[in-house]
Formats: C-alpha cells, structure tokens, sequence
C-alpha cells in the first residue's frame, strides 16, 4: 500500500488533495491474505483491469449491496404500513400514528452520517453485515409488543429502532460509489439508489397481502415475513461482497463541506424531493384512512392504494439522473419543482372538494416527481463542486496549471464525498417534517389541508431558490 488514500468519489489522492497516480497491485501474499473478504488491489479507471476483473466484482457487489439496502428500506418504513393495523383495539388517534411513522424517519436521518463513515472504517462487506443483522433488532421488539393494549411510549420505543433501516441507504450509497469508474457512478448510484427506494413499495404490497388474507389483527405475519428475509440479505453479502482497502475517510471533508453555502442550498432542495418521497410514503396511508374514512373503511382499501407512490417515485428516480447528465441538475430541478407546486396545487383543490379521483392523481404526480428531483439533485453536488474547480483553475498548458488543475479537482471530488452523507442526512429529516405538519393540521382542522398548502409553499421557494442561485443570469454561473 502506498500513502495515497481513496475518497468515496473518486482515484487516489495525498495529502494535498493532489490526484495520486494509480496504485501498484500488492504482491501476491498480500492479495492472498485478505482473499474473499479484502480486495487491496481495485483500480476500476484502469480500462483492462475493469474489463478482466472490476467489472464483474463491481456488479455482484452492486447486486446484493441493492438487495440488502432494499431490505433496509422496508424495515425504515414498515411502520407506514403497520399503523394501518393499530385500529380499534389499540386506541390510538391519527395524531398519535403520524407520531409513530414520524419517529423513525426521525431516527433513520441522524444514522445517515455516522453510516456514511462506517464503510471506510469497517469495509463495505463487514458493515453491510452489521447494518443487516441490526435489522432484526426493531423487528423481534415489534414482535413481542405489538397487541392490543400495548402503550404508545412502547411502540415509540420500537417505532424508533426501526430507524436503523435509514442508515443502509448512506453506508450502501458509499460502498457502491467506491467500486465504480467515475464514468459508470451515475448509472451504478441511480440503480443502488432505485432498488434500494423500492423497499418502501414492497412493505407496503406485503402487508396488503397480509391485510387481504388474515386480516387487520395480524400485524406480527408482517413483521415475521421479514424476518428470514433479513437473514437471506445478511448471509448474501457476508458470502458474496467484498472490502476495499483502498476506501478512506477523507479527513474533516464533511465539516468542510458543510461550510460551503451551495451545501446548503442543495440540503434545501432535497428536503424538498427526497423528505417529500420518504415522508409522504411513511403518512399517506394514514392520511387517506383520516382524509378519506367514509371511502377507506378498512385498512386493506388504503394498502391496495399506497405502494403506488412509492413504487413509481423509487422506479423514475434514475430518469432524474440521466435527464440531470443531459439538460444540467439545476435546470431539472427547476422544472420539477415548478410541477411539484402544480401538483401541490391540485391536492389543495381535491382536499378543498373532497375529491378523491382528483387527490389520488395529485399524491400519485407528485411521488413520480420527487423520484425525478431526487436524481437530479444529487447529481448537482459533484457537478456544483467541479464547476468551482474548473473556475479557479487558470488553463495555460505550463505543468503548474496542470497541477493545479489536479489539485482543485481533488479538492472538488474530496467536498462531494463530505456533502453526499449530509446532504442525505438532511433530506432524511424531511420526512419528519412532513408526517409532523400532518399530525398537527389533522389535530387543529381534521383535514390535512394546512399542511398541504404549506407543502406547496416550500416547492415554490425551492423553484426560486434553484432559479436564483443556479440559473438567473446575474448570478454567479454555476448551473450543475
């Protein structure tokens, strides 16, 4: 190993953020050593050994880093579904259950940060394991509390634990985006990302199964289904991923990071796409068995409509990101806000009408449209960091500007690697703030419609803070 350390976004850099050159293959006994769990030697931007080797390593990691952050998913958000089987018997209000759905989102946006670090410090392989049979935890509490009768602090309590499930998503993120080129991250990401998001739709397809076959009094079936499933994942990825030395924490890149004002402006904006996503398919069960009570009299008429949100808004998602590659994330952004507040506009109107057909298009919209914002606003933290480098980095083809040049696109990838963990954890905390605006609109008005309109609201400063940082032509021209 030489002193070169790799970030999570991109080759080899020293200590000055230099771009290192290619790191020489170990000898023979090292790479022996470490066989099957450590891989010392990765250097997917070298063209032959991705064709002969890299290719192949990245895409078996990729799968089962999918199948368990899918997992993980579920886990976060199955209490999305399981408040739909806390009826009568339990004696819970709406407000009380929009607590429920909002605590591990709660929980799930604090673990995003200490999981972004785990990769490195752990190895991709070793953490996907952990992270995995953590999972169990919150589904065996769940599974001895939940009956009729049980406290509302116990099922916080628990409620809580299944935020462990939002971690996966940023240590998955991390691990996938050190095993491929900088030319296949977009694709290899979009497709983690993608799988990972479709979690929330399959927990909520399992419990309408379960709701239509045993019924509203078999929560803990929901839960048990899971169960083995957990196991498969973890057993996957301890016998089929890998570790890669070469991953490294890149020192006090987050606090730095965090210190640039577009980090903040992008955080805003995936509160809006990403807390729109989570937290909208953690509540919109809840809110169309209140919004809706005379038309959703059982819980299994509102799961046979909820898992279509999140099952389009997971599946677009990569659309976001390929139209971001080809138009500019800030300009798709732009526009996706705009039709996020037209979307916005129209479930204020169907809320005002009691229309269902109309609240049903509206909801449906708006989750395809925070899939397509969640593509292209991630994809403008790299872009926005290496428009800053390109820019002040002076181009006179002396040797110096080359290796300036280097140094500032070092600095560039080293401040993306920071932000993606933060940023995450921030959109994350959206969710919270949705299912809490819901909570107390339906305990002040009975209707949700409060927080719809404040919904909407938030969209049109997102639409004029992406158009005035990034796209008005008196500012400064960074259109990532």
């Amino acid at each position: 190993m030489t002193d070169a350390t790799a970030t999570l976004d991109g080759p080899p850099h020293d200590a000055a953020g230099v771009a290192a050159p290619p790191r020489p293959a170990p000898s023979s006994a090292a790479a022996q050593s470490r066989r099957g769990r450590w891989i010392d030697d990765w250097r997917p931007e070298d063209e032959a050994f991705w064709a002969s080797t890299g290719a192949r390593v990245a895409k078996r990691n990729l799968v089962f880093s999918i199948l368990s952050e899918h997992i993980g998913f579920s886990v976060w958000t199955m209490w999305s579904a399981l408040v739909l089987f806390l009826g009568k018997d339990y004696g819970f209000t709406p407000a009380q259950k929009f607590l429920l759905t909002s605590t591990p989102a709660l929980v799930g946006s604090v673990l995003r940060i200490p999981y972004t670090f785990a990769v490195a410090r752990f190895g991709g392989r070793t953490w996907t394991v952990i992270s995995g049979a953590a999972l169990l935890v919150p589904c065996l509490a769940a599974l001895v509390v939940l009956r009729p009768g049980v406290s509302l602090g116990t099922l916080l309590v628990v409620a809580a634990l299944a935020g462990v499930g939002g971690g996966n998503f940023a240590s998955s993120m991390a691990n996938i985006n050190a095993f491929y080129p900088e030319r296949l991250k977009g694709w290899a990401l979009g497709m983690n990302a993608g799988g990972g998001n479709l979690g929330v739709a399959a927990v909520q397809l399992v419990a309408l199964a379960v709701l239509a076959t045993a019924g509203s009094g078999a929560p803990r079936l929901l839960i048990g289904i899971y169960l083995p499933l957990i196991v498969v994942a973890l057993v996957c990825a301890a016998v089929k991923m890998d570790n890669l030395t070469a991953v490294r924490n890149e020192r006090r890149a987050m606090r730095d990071a965090i210190r640039e004002p577009h980090a903040w402006v992008v955080a805003l904006l995936y509160i809006g796409t990403f807390g729109s996503f989570i937290g909208l398919s953690f509540a919109f069960g809840q809110v169309l068995l209140t919004e809706f009570a005379s038309r959703f009299d059982t819980p299994t008429k509102a799961a046979s409509i909820t898992f279509l949100g999140p099952l389009l808004g997971s599946l677009i998602r990569p659309v976001g990101g390929r139209l971001a590659d080809r138009f500019g994330g800030a300009r798709v952004t732009l526009i996706t806000f705009l039709a996020m507040s037209a979307g916005g506009v129209v479930i204020v109107a169907a809320s005002s009408a009691h229309s269902l057909p109309l609240y049903l298009v509206g909801f449906v919209t708006l989750f395809a449209l925070t899939g397509v914002g969640n593509g292209s606003t991630y994809k403008m933290i790299p872009a926005i960091f290496l428009a800053k480098a390109r820019r002040s980095v002076v181009v006179d083809g002396s040797s110096a500007a080359d290796g300036q040049a280097a140094a500032a696109l070092g600095e560039a990838r080293r401040l993306s690697s920071g932000l993606i963990g933060v940023v995450g954890a921030i959109g994350s905390f959206g969710g919270v703030l949705v299912n809490l605006a819901l909570r107390q609109s339906f305990l002040s008005a009975q209707t949700g419609r409060s927080a719809y309109v404040a919904f909407l609201a938030y969209y049109v400063v997102c639409a004029v803070l992406t158009w005035a940082v990034y796209l008005r032509r008196s500012a400064t021209r960074l259109i990532p």
